[in-house]
């Protein structure tokens, strides 16, 4: 190893202490330090959101941040927000009702995304615009969006909005 750091961090609810190069992205860390593989790599740019994660709630590029930039940090990835009996958190479930996942690679980032969008409008229904600008920033090149905005409006828009089917 060349320039090894120490770092110590929570990743969903759970503390790791690990060694490793200061170059390894926090990606790659929990893809291969921790057996995550729900984060996908898909550009490796920071362009196509497959990678999105929480970390202290705030959504990132995991292939963007480097491991050691974590420490000290909460990340939050997709194997976490399941209930702890491993029922679907509501974002994952109204993907599938409304038919906003396909290949299933870009759905991580989708998830991480929508997650982070409701918690930073709890009790405020959101729009359309407001969801579809969340997203601008997740690839998904099978589902045409639409499910997943739908979904979206399904967990967080306004009662009108709610239950709306493609």
């Amino acid at each position: 190893m060349s320039d090894p750091r120490e770092i110590a961090l929570v990743v969903n609810d759970v503390r790791h202490a690990r060694v490793v190069e200061s170059r390894v992205n926090l990606a790659d860390f929990l893809r291969h330090e921790l057996g995550l593989f729900g984060t996908h790599v898909g550009c490796e740019h920071g362009v196509c959101g497959a990678c999105t994660v929480l970390v202290d709630g705030a959504s990132v590029r995991s292939c963007l941040m480097l491991a050691v930039q974590a420490g000290g940090k909460n990340v939050e990835t997709i194997e976490g927000v399941a209930a702890a009996d491993g029922a679907s958190h509501p974002v994952q479930a109204a993907l599938a009702k409304h038919h906003g996942l396909q290949c299933g690679y870009c759905t991580p980032g989708v998830v991480m995304t929508l997650i982070e969008l409701g918690r930073e409008n709890i009790g405020k229904p959101l729009g359309e615009a407001e969801i579809r600008h969340a997203l601008s920033g997740n690839l998904c090149r099978c589902t045409g969006y639409q499910g997943i905005v739908d979904a979206g409006l399904d967990v967080f828009g306004a009662p009108a909005d709610k239950g709306s089917e493609t």
